[in-house]
């Protein structure tokens, strides 16, 4: 795929469903059997915290085959002072386009945005294998707590100013725009053409990393 025919664009009215569609198709069976993050897409426009100018489609000559969605989240420091800050996700590539440099072209483009908008972090739940080389770097490291002082394995952080995390301990809040009703993502899910739920590898590596938790070393 020629890297050059693909454009970068915010997200418009009209591409609506077929984002969704291939956010179902992107996480089927991925993490869980089926998936709830086409219904969190539906959900997030409408949030006061989803921020529209980093809301952005990869389109292949016409087509829509990728998405990211960024909504607003904090982190607040040892004095109690908050920092503003993004979290994004879904980012999702079409199944026939992923490993395909896609999904590093739309994250390019968002964190040169981001950086315009005035922002300086990013915190992200994530596989670490698929975003470390995006600059990615594991939570502990920053001193980036859970509410509950656990430093995640999945929990990640990119400075988008370099340096602008040091010399504090912060937890993060993410918004409540990420907290879905499960009922009614099914609910919804049941509105759509069925698809095949199955148990697959990705599904147990998904479960060993989202419980893992990081710890201090003597070392640091």
């Amino acid at each position: 795929m020629n890297a050059q025919t693909i454009t970068i664009r915010n997200e418009r009215p009209a591409d609506y469903l077929a984002v969704e569609q291939m956010t179902r198709r992107a996480f089927w069976n991925l993490y869980v059997p089926g998936c709830i993050e086409h219904y969190l897409v539906r959900v997030l426009r409408q949030h006061a915290d989803f921020i529209l100018e980093l809301d952005l489609v990869a389109e292949l000559n016409g087509t829509v085959i990728g998405n990211v969605m960024y909504t607003k989240a904090q982190l607040t420091d040892e004095r109690g002072h908050v920092k503003p800050i993004l979290t994004f996700g879904p980012l999702c590539v079409a199944p026939e386009y992923q490993r395909q440099g896609v999904g590093k072209r739309l994250l390019n483009r968002s964190f040169t945005l981001a950086r315009a908008m005035g922002y300086d972090t990013i915190v992200i739940f994530g596989m670490p294998s698929n975003y470390v080389s995006r600059g990615f770097e594991s939570c502990l490291k920053h001193q980036v707590a859970n509410a509950d002082g656990s430093y995640p394995a999945a929990m990640m952080v990119k400075q988008l100013v370099p340096h602008v995390l040091a010399g504090h301990s912060w937890t993060y809040t993410e918004s409540r725009a990420m907290e879905i009703d499960l009922a009614a993502a099914a609910a919804y899910d049941a509105t759509l053409p069925p698809l095949p739920k199955h148990w697959q590898p990705s599904q147990e590596e998904f479960e060993i990393i989202s419980k893992a938790t990081l710890h201090e070393t003597a070392e640091n």
